[in-house]
């Protein structure tokens, strides 16, 4: 991820960017699937773990590649790393698919890559493929599996003319930057041609050199040409790009810039997803205590299905293969939340009232949910619906809520006594 680096970008179209695309059949039923899918787990993870300072350790501590080689990949060795466990993990939580750092901007491949030894077969004493392992697992269990792959590369020689980041790896001045294109392509060959059916891949890292010429159509060609299901999004923080299948927006909501990353981003006309961590590290962080609540991470997830996106939330393992505990627990108790108000959230789309202070609204057909996260009055006024209101309930016990319905709104009569101290839910039942 981008980390604390709020960049200023060029508001142009990407040099190689497809000028026209026309998604094939399968690749618009995902689209579909994914919209309908609303919760997915996010994962960084690799050698960088080690040091427990994040995934940007290579670039904030000025870290040389021959430092990085010697220091890290032979000290990764996460034996007690378990497949099954975290997609059965992601599961309870009601998560539908994973989205794992196949490459990260230290250019470290967590799978046996043939293009190169800078991968965790080669150089770790693990010596396994762990996407392997969770693409399988992830087959056995019904997750999808994206790979997030950095364009950024602060390893490759052929990385050059160099970004804004990674000047201090100690690498020659000079390289192609075609031939880096070539292999992150072969790279990309190789998740796409031998892990099974990949949900997408989720770039990151364009914005580390805007202005290059990065070849995106052929890369994206080259994705749906091979597995034309599979969409393709990008963290560049611009509309999305000709090509692109999904728009995701970086530790805010679509439309927002509390991060300082999205200043530039609008809103486009693709699926949504944003991305936040449960502390505010995305690789592991041994010092980060900064825990958000699970009330924090469940309104993070009703505001995102509100605002008609999904909401891709992170883990950061630790070197051995684990998850963080506080990380696991807080996981389970969002799934036993969307065990009892999972139809609020999943195939819903952007309810008929913009979000609000006091909360957002979803809707699923003729039913419209009204998730009230901040609200303390015994009235709550809506605008009026353009479809009757046939009824209000509380999704919670089924039990009618008085409503009156006036020229220009409606006024939902709460009890004070049943207000849910996460998440009041109602349901209104609209039609002809």
């Amino acid at each position: 991820m981008k980390h604390r680096f709020a960049l200023a970008l060029l508001a142009v179209l990407p040099l190689g960017a497809q000028e026209k695309y026309t998604p094939q059949a399968e690749n618009l039923k995902s689209r579909a699937w994914f919209q309908e899918a609303r919760f997915g787990l996010f994962v960084h993870w690799g050698v960088y773990a080690v040091r427990g300072e994040g995934e940007w350790v290579m670039q904030n501590a000025r870290i040389t590649i021959p430092e990085y080689e010697r220091d890290f990949p032979p000290l990764f060795n996460p034996v007690k790393f378990d497949a099954a466990q975290w997609v059965a993990t992601a599961k309870a939580a009601g998560m539908r698919y994973i989205t794992i750092t196949s490459k990260h901007h230290d250019g470290f491949a967590m799978y046996d890559s043939k293009l190169t030894d800078w991968d965790i077969v080669d150089r770790t004493p693990y010596k396994k493929d762990v996407l392997k392992q969770l693409a399988d697992e992830c087959q056995r269990q019904g997750l999808k599996l994206f790979f997030y792959h950095s364009q950024l590369d602060w390893h490759h020689p052929d990385y050059f003319p160099r970004g804004r980041t990674g000047l201090f790896a100690g690498r020659p001045e000079k390289g192609d930057f075609n031939r880096y294109l070539d292999f992150m392509d072969g790279q990309l060959r190789e998740l796409l041609t031998g892990y099974g059916d990949v949900g997408g891949i989720w770039f990151d890292g364009w914005w580390d050199k805007p202005e290059a010429p990065w070849r995106l159509d052929r890369t994206y060609k080259l994705i749906h040409e091979l597995q034309p299901a599979a969409l393709v999004g990008a963290n560049h923080h611009r509309r999305p790009f000709p090509g692109e299948d999904f728009q995701m927006f970086e530790k805010d909501l679509p439309g927002s810039n509390t991060a300082g990353f999205n200043d530039q981003s609008e809103i486009g006309e693709l699926p949504l997803e944003m991305c936040e961590t449960i502390n505010n590290s995305w690789g592991y962080n041994k010092t980060d205590r900064r825990h958000k609540s699970t009330k924090d991470l469940i309104h993070l997830l009703v505001k995102a299905a509100g605002y008609d996106a999904n909401f891709l939330l992170n883990v950061g393992p630790m070197p051995d293969g684990t998850i963080q505990a506080d990380h696991v627990e807080r996981l389970k108790q969002v799934g036993e939340w969307l065990q009892k108000n999972g139809e609020s959230i999943y195939g819903t789309r952007g309810g008929p009232v913009p979000p609000r202070p006091w909360g957002v609204t979803t809707q699923k057909g003729d039913r419209v949910f009204v998730h009230v996260l901040e609200w303390k009055d015994a009235v709550l006024a809506l605008p009026r619906p353009a479809k009757p209101v046939k009824s209000v309930v509380a999704l919670k016990d089924g039990k009618p809520v008085r409503f009156t319905l006036r020229e220009d709104s409606l006024l939902l009569h709460l009890d004070q006594a049943a207000l849910d101290p996460i998440d009041t839910i109602l349901v209104l039942a609209v039609g002809k």
